[in-house]
């Protein structure tokens, strides 16, 4: 290849560069909480300027203990946690800006025979009704989902997602195996 095409080439490629990152960098909203990532710096409580949109999750502690705490009422082998997922903000000096999208929940319970479907269906139910009586105030961006997860192993275990506002809209009324055929169909 001659000089110029490879000129013209790497000029497409800086050009394609320089108009990704413009596309990923934009203006963040004045009114978000800043953090920072470094440890040894604390940012300003506004930040104005540019800064770039990364996916992020954040964890929701104080959610999670009474999650984790009203799961464990039910089942005291069972756990529960709270997650925000939404984007990071990030500035050029490393601070950030986290916005939450929506509020995600986690449920695992051990478990002896996979095959139990009215009790899975029931556990749903019941862990549903916890989630749906949280005050939409003290959830963060929209309803997101619960993941629930039954493990006999670590290898033998059913995983599946029920979304909250699905839930809301088609489920009630359900309970046992119809609820969990909602949700969830065996491989």
């Amino acid at each position: 290849m001659k000089r110029a095409g490879k000129v013209a080439i790497g000029a497409t490629l800086i050009t394609a560069i320089a108009v990704f990152g413009a596309l990923q960098t934009v203006s963040a909203p004045a009114n978000e909480t800043v953090t920072s990532l470094p440890a040894s710096e604390t940012p300003p409580a506004v930040q104005t300027g540019s800064c770039a949109y990364m996916w992020a999750y954040k964890d929701a502690p104080e959610l999670t203990v009474s999650f984790d705490s009203a799961v464990k009422a039910l089942n005291a082998e069972a756990s529960g946690r709270a997650e925000y997922y939404g984007e990071d903000c990030i500035y050029a000096d490393g601070s950030a800006t986290f916005s939450t999208m929506e509020t995600d929940f986690y449920t695992r319970l051990p478990v002896d025979d996979l095959s139990k479907e009215d009790e899975f269906g029931n556990w749903v139910a019941q862990v549903m009704e916890i989630v749906t009586q949280i005050p939409r105030e003290n959830l963060p961006g929209n309803y997101g989902f619960v993941e629930f997860s039954f493990e006999k192993t670590e290898a033998e275990r059913i995983i599946f997602r029920v979304p909250i506002q699905q839930y809301i809209s088609d489920a009630q009324g359900k309970s046992g195996a119809e609820l969990l055929r909602l949700f969830y169909s065996p491989p």
